[in-house]
């Protein structure tokens, strides 16, 4: 297997000292520099071949590479040869640091090695250093000769510096690899349909494909996916692991799995991101980059770091990249970026992968067939990548800033008029709908005058932003600045798969690129890699979820049954009960009463759960009135972690009294917890949970009609029942858990919900009148007490 390695992350890696720079790496500053790029290439003469490739396989330290890289400009004539290097920065060219400059000249060095060994007949080369300082639009050019020994003595000094850290890496891989061997599945036996589970994720792997695999709650599907996957790494199909996921909780299941592993002699480097909100420290909150002492003299303290770091750790947790980090006085965040190219597991949040905007870059700029991708709870996955290739504007901000700029020495006259320029074309864009008495519109294509008008300001920002003091006025434009460059970004994808949605609000107007399906992205991020594996406990209907989460047509699918008896979970659906919007408040007696009847059955701790916040305080504040003798709690709009914690602390074990809890349903209390045994022993789910009729969803739903699937159901029922089934998953989470499972809606019996129910909700029961209920309920609780 050749693996591929990049000139410039050649370079970086062996060359880098200095600070760390709040922008090294940025994605913004990177389009700005593509778009200077192709202006200076367009300039040069008839000879000169633009972003000319060149390569060469290497083999190093036993493994085969091939280095490759575009310079930027290359002329071949018959007197002879040049390399040109364009670098793009706001910065002075005289004010640039040493290590800046021999990071430029290095990469072209090494674009000149790699031309003279293509060209035979080159003696030397003239390398040009074309530098653009973009807020002055100043080019500096500055040349130099190479020769051919001179060429070929800086590549072998570069590359025997590589050698040496990749040499640290196979030696990890030589320590790893005999224990992956040696490994046995971590318990004493499987569960049903763990081994089934385990031996489709390995022959996914072998196979290169994608595996959707819904495996319901207690299937222990975290060790069943990552288990095969680590063996295959002991085999040398893959080389690295990234288990992706929205929810910590999850990551910590992940992290335990590994630990679990790791007591029966696993030596593999694992590592858990953060984001960078999170990981940061308290003290580098208000300082400025060239203040911060995380960030000054970074790469002069970075690899001795990484060694300690990862000589003396295999998990390396948040706690643990935070002890390192203070140690070596280094940017937590960026600290574990760098030490996870040392690590076989990588665990972290989805937008690590798909998001266009965050991804690693160091991992996904290209395909990397040793990468591996494990999806966990990929339900999540649709509204989540909806949002992340979808982005918004609005005018609202501008308001205040065309206010402060006219009256700010601060604030240049060029950046005052772009600001007022673009709340004129806002309200331009406007003002066909506020003639028409309308307040939203949706359309195909972007507006020319305002892609126009904010590139302008985005210019002019950039332009102005140089050496400014930090003040409320520079953070408040710098916040616009980075919504303006997002939503650019966004438009690069705009394609026939979004709408543009135009909506006023009390005077602020906003403009959104609104994608309907990501799924075409989604499936060129899962390109990135080896292959992937999606599973969540619910992935039904399965070919819905193939759909709109990149599958393609050898894509297989994997359904496991739930590993718990059947008879340990009733599900009751009352189909006297509507919630539709309109019989919501004929129907509140008959929902009260049923919750009381429910919980009448048996003392103990429940979880009704609600569409929406509304809803929620309408029925537990009714609840509550009818039935003051019951204890309830209730979930709140904004709940902090430690609320959260309090709100859960309340389903004790072996309760003396009933408890009744009321949530959202598809909210914060319908995943991810874990309230097993009797912490809870009833579910009750009022409405099949449709999102609200809104016109963003009902343009999900037009656009699946249009493209000849069910717009209703991929865009309301099947997102609403998803919801519906990750609620009722918090009843059954142990082999030893009972309980009941109530659903308050007649819909929930009709043919078109319960063709979709998952195997092990089979054998639900319809309860056609109010007295059926009482009699149910009493029969499961005299049941189980029998058994």
């Amino acid at each position: 297997m050749t693996i591929k390695l990049g000139v410039r992350e050649l370079v970086e890696f062996t060359l880098r000292t200095g600070d760390l720079s709040s922008t090294s790496g940025s994605q913004n500053t990177a389009l700005l520099g593509a778009q200077i790029h192709r202006r200076l290439q367009k300039q040069r003469g008839a000879d000169y071949q633009k972003e000319y490739y060149l390569d060469k396989d290497l083999t190093l330290n036993g493994n085969d590479y091939l280095l490759h890289g575009r310079a930027d400009g290359v002329t071949l004539t018959a007197d002879g040869a040049s390399i040109e290097e364009i670098k793009t920065s706001e910065t002075v060219f005289d004010q640039l640091s040493d290590n800046t400059l021999t990071l430029y000249w290095a990469q072209v060095k090494i674009y000149a090695y790699l031309l003279m060994e293509k060209e035979a007949d080159l003696d030397a080369v003239t390398l040009t250093l074309t530098y653009f300082q973009t807020n002055t639009e100043t080019t500096t050019q500055t040349d130099q000769t190479i020769t051919r020994a001179e060429a070929q003595d800086f590549f072998n000094t570069v590359i025997t510096e590589y050698v040496t850290w990749l040499k640290f890496r196979s030696d990890l891989c030589e320590r790893r690899d005999p224990t992956i061997k040696q490994l046995t599945f971590p318990f004493d036996h499987y569960r049903p349909g763990q081994r089934e589970l385990a031996v489709a994720v390995y022959k996914t792997i072998l196979t290169s494909k994608r595996l959707f695999a819904e495996a319901p709650t207690g299937t222990g599907k975290t060790i069943s996916t990552l288990f095969p996957t680590i063996k295959a790494v002991g085999e040398g199909v893959i080389q690295r692991i990234f288990y992706l996921t929205a929810k910590q909780s999850t990551r910590r299941v992940a992290e335990e799995a590994i630990t679990l592993m790791a007591g029966q002699g696993l030596k593999l480097k694992s590592i858990t991101l953060t984001a960078k909100a999170k990981i940061a420290f308290p003290e580098e909150a208000d300082l400025l980059p060239e203040e911060n002492p995380y960030m000054l003299g970074y790469y002069d303290r970075l690899k001795p770091a990484l060694l300690d770091l990862i000589q003396n750790n295999d998990q390396l947790t948040r706690p643990v990249i935070e002890e390192y980090a203070r140690k070596h006085t280094l940017d937590p965040f960026e600290f574990q970026l760098d030490a996870s190219l040392f690590c076989d597991v990588i665990i972290g949040d989805y937008n690590y992968l798909f998001d266009p905007q965050v991804h690693l870059q160091r991992f996904f700029a290209t395909e990397d067939p040793d990468n591996f991708f494990l999806i966990d709870e990929a339900h999540n996955l649709v509204s989540r990548s909806r949002d992340m290739y979808s982005a918004a504007i609005s005018s609202q901000p501008l308001d205040h800033l065309v206010e402060m700029s006219r009256d700010l020495p601060q604030a240049s006259k060029k950046l005052h008029r772009r600001l007022a320029d673009l709340r004129a074309t806002f309200d331009d864009i406007c003002a066909p709908l506020l003639a028409d008495g309308r307040t939203d519109s949706t359309f195909l294509m972007p507006p020319e005058n305002f892609e126009h008008d904010l590139g302008r300001l985005v210019e002019a920002i950039h332009d102005w932003l140089v050496d400014q003091p930090q003040t409320p006025f520079t953070q408040a434009i710098l916040d616009y600045y980075f919504d303006a460059i997002s939503y650019q970004r966004i438009g690069d994808y705009y394609d026939d798969t979004y709408r543009m949605r135009l909506e006023i609000d009390d005077g602020n107007i906003t403009l959104k690129e609104l994608c309907l399906d990501p799924s075409a992205f989604l499936a060129d991020s899962l390109a990135l890699g080896h292959g992937a594996v999606l599973f969540s406990a619910t992935l039904s209907p399965m070919d819905y979820y193939q759909t709109v989460l990149g599958g393609d047509q050898d894509s297989l699918a994997y359904r496991l049954d739930s590993p718990f008896e059947p008879q340990h979970q009733e599900i009751l659906v009352t189909t006297y009960i509507q919630t539709t919007y309109k019989q919501r408040d004929a129907n509140l007696a008959n929902i009260l009463l049923a919750i009381k009847t429910l919980v009448d059955g048996k003392t103990g701790n429940y979880l009704i759960f609600l569409p929406s916040y509304h809803y929620l305080l309408d029925v537990s504040q009714a609840f509550a009135m009818a039935y003051p003798h019951i204890h309830t709690v209730s979930q709140q709009a904004q709940m902090a972690e430690a609320d959260r914690t309090a709100f859960l602390a309340n389903f004790k074990a072996d309760p003396d009294t009933t408890l009744v809890g009321f949530a959202l349903l598809g909210g914060i209390f319908a995943e991810g917890i874990d309230l097993k045994a009797d912490r809870l022993i009833g579910v009750g789910i009022v409405s099949v949970g449709l999102p609200g009729i809104n016109p963003e969803t009902d343009l999900i739903r037009d656009y699946f009609d249009q493209d000849s699937h069910n717009g209703f159901a991929y865009a309301y029922q099947l997102p609403g029942l998803n919801n519906v089934f990750q609620a009722a998953g918090r009843l059954i989470r142990g082999s030893h858990d009972v309980g009941i499972i109530l659903l308050m809606d007649q819909r929930f019996a009709s043919p078109r919900y319960t063709q979709l129910y998952p195997r092990h909700w089979q054998h639900f029961r319809r309860l056609y009148r109010p007295e059926q209920l009482p009699i149910a309920v009493q029969n499961f609780w005299h049941q189980e007490v029998s058994q």
